[in-house]
Formats: structure tokens, C-alpha cells, sequence
């Protein structure tokens, strides 16, 4: 006899379902979660529901680890939650590892969802994120059985060509987990946050050290230092609030135009405050970021990686509710000198730029690329030519704008050359120009007086001698820049992907 509806043959059919779906769903022990509650920290549920739309999550593998085989115990969702989301109300994949569960490290049906759902993004045609929070592979994996079978590496790589990918270091993340998520095209970490390719207890072992975790991979060292990571974020709630706010500007796949905003602040207007951020003395250090919110929509730039490589500095912006990349050079730090960090970092933006259909804007103000010994064995020049590839190869339209100087190839590695597929190339009253800043390159060439003069008249009229031979479009008044450059924008408009 039916009951609530339910046949009786299925009745019992389901009860067992709901019941191994419960148990797929319950994470790690009562104590390990509240530990988490406890230490201020989302749990791996909690977290994706925070980061996705409201009711759009649709977990996939949920019953992964719920089988014993050998006498184990069962291990809910093998300590990987993932599935199918809405971020924006546009489709996402989102997976996140357990730290609950076995110290979210990756067995073999962990591996198996890892697979399947960056195969789903490729093949859909969406976003991917990955929240890490575990220890790599799962050690006893050995004593089960050795499979021969894909990894999500390689599929994340392959992915990269397609969707946007971004990760999120939700904890510590070891071996695997993070190699995977720098595979990806954006990595941000929570200050509490580690990463490494090996713990503590490894290192021990392979090289004597002796090392905490967090003294061996830091979320403010990788996000500073090393480079490895671009965005640190107090805390998962900001993390939730970054990745939104990243996928915002970029088109859901490699087919599509980035997504443009309507409302707000799109048109056109005179920049009358910018004489007053700029100075006049190219000598006399500023905040490029200043001219940046200038320029770009009202509350549009989002700096990434805004603690590294800092005489650089890069972010995701609007200029008519048109997404673009920033690439700017900083007179606070070093002058706007190009290290390689700078350079490494800016290249990297240029290549998911490119593959994105962003357009580019470019604000030089250097003296060129940073010498010296540090920098020779930085290997700085070798990074300002990934740089200058990454930007001669960029397929979609570049604006490039020189405030006040650009020496050298600094002038290069920031757009500015002649004929090299710029949108439009502007350049304000009175920049300077040439080899190399003629203080210190008289002295490096050995010139006499009068040839030092001569010199220096010829850097300080640059403007008006490269425009005479179109090495700029046009020099403006730098109080029409964000008029100029919405007009570049809006003319590349009928550009095919």
C-alpha cells in the first residue's frame, strides 16, 4: 500500500538512497567541523553556498566514497564536494576540497570527480573554480589499487584555452591540489592560508629542514614574494567576494565578448581633476592608480596582484562598461622601473587578457628597464621579453597612453611602439622620450657638454617631435584622456573574436 504517495516498491528503494546521500553529504566529524566554526572558517559546504547564487547548486559525486570495499569506512563525497552552480545567474563548475575529510587529500574517486568536473567545464564552456584545502594525494591510495588514469592537471591545462579558471586557497594546500591551482589563470588566498609542494614533515625528510607550515608557504610571502599567488584576502567570505567580482569582467568562454555594463557610468567626461593628480615634474613620484580611477568607470578597477612586482600595476576595470585590462607603470615605486616581477606578472594578465577578448590600456611612465646586478640575475631582461611578446601578440584592441616618459624598451614592453597594432597610441604634453634618460646616459656615452645639452633639449620637445612623425596618434590634453580613449574603444567595436 502507498504511502505519502510512494509505492511501496519504491519506498524502501528510496529510504536507502536518502539515507547514503545523507551520509554523503555529512562531511568530517562533529568535532572537526565545529573546530572549523570554532577558528572563524567556512566549511566546504558552507563556502559554495556563500560564493554561488542562491539555490544553484547541483552537486555531482555526492555518493563518491560511500562504498566499502575491503572493510574501510566509508569517506562522505571522498572528501571532495563539487557540481554545477550559478554565479551572476551565469553556469559555473565549482569543486572544494574537504579539509574535514581525511585532511581533504585526493583518493582515487576524489581524483575521479576532479576529472570529471574540469572535463565538464571544457566541454560546456564555463567558468571552473577550485577551492584547495587539503594534502594532496591521499597516502594510502598505494595500498588499494594503482589505476592508470587522467588527472586534473592536465585537463585544467587544456581547460585554460577555453573557460576562465580561477582557484581559491581556502587552507593548506600541498602537492597535487596545488599544482593544480597554479595551473590556473587566478589564484587567491585567504591570510591564514598555505601552499606548497611539499609539508613540513616531507621537506624534513628530503632536506633536514625544519620548518613550519607557515613559515614554509604563506598566503603574504606567495602573494608578495614569490608571485605564486595574486590576490590576498582576509578571509572566505572576501575570497567569495573577489571571485565574483574577477568573473564579472570576463565572458563565460573564449567564444564570447566580455560582458558589458549599460548603467552607470559609461559616458564620456572631462577629467578635470587629473592636472592635480599628474605633476608637471616628471621627478615627482605619484599614485598611478589615482589616474587609473580617473580614467575607467566610477569604482570600476580591481587591482590583481597588488602586493608584487609593485612598479607595476595591473587590474580588470570598465571605460564605457567595456571590461579591460590595466597595465600601468607606478612612479611611487622604484619610479616606474620595470623589474622582472613586474614584467612576469603584467605578461601573465596579457595572456588571459588575450584569450578573453579584453581590450588593453596601457599608461606608461618609466625610465626603463631595472639594471644592476640583482636584476641581471633576476634574469629581468628575459622576463621583459615574455612581456613584450605577450603584448606584440595581444589580438584585440590596445590603447596605450604615455603620462609623462617612457625610456628605452620600457617604452616597448608598455605598447608604445609605432605601427604595433595599437588601437590608438596618445601621448600627453610635454613626455619624454628617448634611448634612455639623458641624466646618467650622457655620462654612460661620455658626451661632451654641448652634445649633453642637445640632448636633453631633444628629450624634453619629444612630444613634439614624435608627433610630427606619428609615433602617437595624437597628443592631448591629458583633461580629454577618457574621452580619446572611450572614442579608440568604441571605434574597435566591430572586431570579430
Amino acid at each position: 500500500m502507498a504511502k505519502d504517495g510512494i509505492p511501496e516498491d519504491w519506498a524502501e528503494l528510496l529510504e536507502e538512497f536518502h539515507r547514503r546521500q545523507g551520509e554523503g553529504r555529512k562531511m568530517g566529524s562533529p568535532e572537526k567541523l565545529s573546530a572549523r566554526r570554532e577558528s572563524g572558517r567556512l566549511n566546504a559546504r558552507e563556502i559554495i553556498e556563500q560564493l554561488l547564487d542562491a539555490d544553484s547548486f547541483f552537486e555531482l559525486g555526492t555518493l563518491v566514497g560511500g562504498v566499502s570495499y575491503h572493510g574501510e569506512t566509508p569517506l562522505p563525497s571522498d572528501g571532495m564536494v563539487g557540481g554545477l552552480g550559478q554565479i551572476d545567474g551565469r553556469p559555473v563548475v565549482i569543486a572544494c576540497e574537504d579539509f574535514t575529510v581525511k585532511g581533504g587529500s585526493i583518493g582515487h574517486g576524489g581524483n575521479a570527480k576532479r576529472v570529471r568536473y574540469a572535463r565538464l567545464a571544457a566541454q560546456e564552456k564555463i567558468p571552473y573554480i577550485l577551492l584547495l584545502d587539503g594534502a594532496g594525494a591521499r597516502a594510502t591510495n598505494a595500498l588499494e589499487r594503482h589505476p592508470y588514469a587522467p588527472n586534473d592537471m592536465i585537463e585544467i591545462a587544456r581547460l585554460n584555452a577555453i573557460a576562465p579558471t580561477i582557484a581559491g586557497v581556502i587552507g593548506s594546500s600541498a602537492g597535487h591540489g596545488a599544482i593544480s591551482g597554479l595551473l590556473m589563470d587566478f589564484v587567491l588566498m585567504t591570510r591564514q592560508a598555505t601552499l606548497f609542494a611539499a609539508g613540513p614533515p616531507l621537506v624534513a625528510a628530503a632536506t633536514g629542514e625544519q620548518v613550519s607550515k607557515e613559515e614554509l608557504g604563506p598566503a603574504e610571502m606567495h602573494t608578495s614574494v614569490s608571485g605564486n599567488a595574486h590576490n590576498l584576502v582576509e578571509n572566505d567570505t572576501e575570497l567569495c567576494q573577489q571571485i565574483r567580482r574577477i568573473l564579472s569582467y570576463l565572458p563565460s568562454h573564449a567564444g564570447q565578448q566580455p560582458p558589458l555594463l549599460k548603467e552607470g557610468d559609461t559616458e564620456a567626461r572631462r577629467l578635470d581633476d587629473i592636472l592635480q593628480i599628474l605633476p608637471r615634474n616628471t621627478q615627482t613620484p605619484y599614485d598611478v592608480r589615482k589616474v587609473i580611477r580617473a580614467i575607467c568607470d566610477r569604482d570600476s578597477f580591481f587591482e590583481i596582484q597588488p602586493n608584487y612586482g609593485r612598479s607595476m600595476v595591473t587590474g580588470l576595470a570598465r571605460l564605457g562598461g567595456n571590461p579591460l585590462l590595466v597595465i600601468a607603470n607606478q612612479p611611487n615605486v622604484l619610479a616606474g622601473t620595470i623589474t622582472a616581477e613586474g614584467a612576469n606578472k603584467a605578461a601573465q594578465l596579457i595572456d588571459v587578457a588575450d584569450r578573453f577578448n579584453l581590450p588593453a590600456l596601457f599608461l606608461a611612465d618609466n625610465p626603463g628597464v631595472m639594471s644592476g646586478t640583482q636584476a641581471e640575475r633576476a634574469g629581468t631582461l628575459r622576463s621583459a621579453a615574455a612581456m613584450f611578446r605577450a603584448q606584440t601578440r595581444f589580438r584585440h584592441p590596445k590603447l596605450h597612453v604615455t603620462l609623462r616618459k617612457a625610456f628605452g624598451f620600457g617604452s616597448s614592453l608598455m605598447a608604445m611602439n609605432p605601427f604595433d597594432s595599437q588601437t590608438l597610441s596618445l601621448g600627453l604634453p610635454g613626455v619624454m622620450l628617448g634611448g634612455m634618460p639623458t641624466r646618467g646616459g650622457d655620462q654612460a656615452a661620455r658626451m661632451d657638454e654641448a652634445t649633453a645639452k642637445r640632448m636633453q633639449e631633444l628629450e624634453s620637445s619629444a612630444s613634439w617631435s614624435t608627433a610630427d612623425n606619428m609615433a602617437f596618434d595624437e597628443i592631448i590634453d591629458p583633461r580629454d584622456l577618457r574621452k580619446a580613449l572611450l572614442t579608440g574603444l568604441n571605434s574597435a567595436r566591430q572586431r570579430t573574436l
